[in-house]
């Protein structure tokens, strides 16, 4: 009997130990890097216009890039979610196809589609819509490698909804959008809100398919790369630092949205 206890202590004290490594696996970078070049980083945001205008241009395209997802992925992810159709399976498991594979081969998928080279990317070439090498194509990475965050989160948010409520609009003659207008988007909209807050944070962050198509002008990502590569770690510090704090804003966003929702 006396094992017992003597078993469960060991295994809360190993649980103890291996949460603390993670946690300091975790953390420790994050914190080293704006303990490093955090109070540089904010002197040289005063300063250095590159800089600010990269992290201007990421905060735009991210937030284009979002609203496209949002556009986009709003119908799917409720056919997703109150639709059972042949080959549904199929169509979740492709949209969400963008989050395995490596954001390089993304990219690179992307430019073969979108390039000049390319019949869709010559077209709107032709059509004066430059693709590749243009803010365009940064959202569209953006877009890419993020839309299936908000398409799954959106379709948990629409499945949480009673169908019951639905139905029950629909017999006091509202037709299936005004049914969804009044009732499932309003009960759905704190996790759509945080849907989006997750797209955007994640587009904020993108590296490799941007920097395949399109390298100039730089976001955020790809000028900290660029000083690291061109100058070395010790001019790259103060960018980074600045990046990750500006990465903890959608963090905030999401912890708001949880409390509100906790205490609404």
């Amino acid at each position: 009997m006396e094992t017992r206890p003597a078993r469960r202590a060991l295994v809360t004290i190993v649980a103890a130990l291996l949460t603390s490594l993670f946690l300091l696996f975790i953390l420790g970078p994050v914190v080293g890097l704006v303990a490093s070049g955090g109070s540089r980083g904010f002197a040289t945001f005063t300063s250095d216009h590159e800089l600010r205008s990269s992290l201007l241009l990421t905060a735009a395209t991210a937030t284009i890039a979002t609203l496209l997802g949002i556009l986009g992925g709003t119908p799917l992810a409720y056919l997703l979610a109150r639709r059972a159709f042949p080959g549904r399976s199929v169509i979740a498991a492709l949209t969400d196809l963008p989050l395995v594979i490596p954001h390089p081969v993304a990219g690179i998928a992307l430019l073969l589609v979108l390039g000049r080279g390319s019949t869709v990317g010559g077209a709107l070439y032709q059509a004066g819509l430059r693709v590749a090498g243009s803010t365009t194509g940064i959202a569209c990475a953006m877009l890419f490698v993020s839309a299936p965050l908000y398409v799954s989160a959106a379709r948990e948010a629409f499945a949480r909804v009673d169908v019951r409520l639905e139905s029950v609009a629909r017999t006091l003659g509202d037709d299936a959008w005004r049914a969804f207008a009044r009732v499932t988007l309003p009960l759905s909209a704190r996790g759509l809100t945080a849907a989006a807050v997750v797209m955007w944070a994640r587009a904020v962050s993108e590296f490799g398919a941007v920097v395949i198509l399109t390298y100039n002008p730089k976001v955020a990502s790809v000028l900290s790369y660029d000083r690291f590569t061109s100058y070395g770690l010790d001019e790259a510090l103060p960018v980074a630092a600045v990046l990750v704090v500006f990465a903890l804003i959608p963090l905030v966003m999401l912890r708001a949205l949880r409390v509100e929702r906790r205490f609404g």
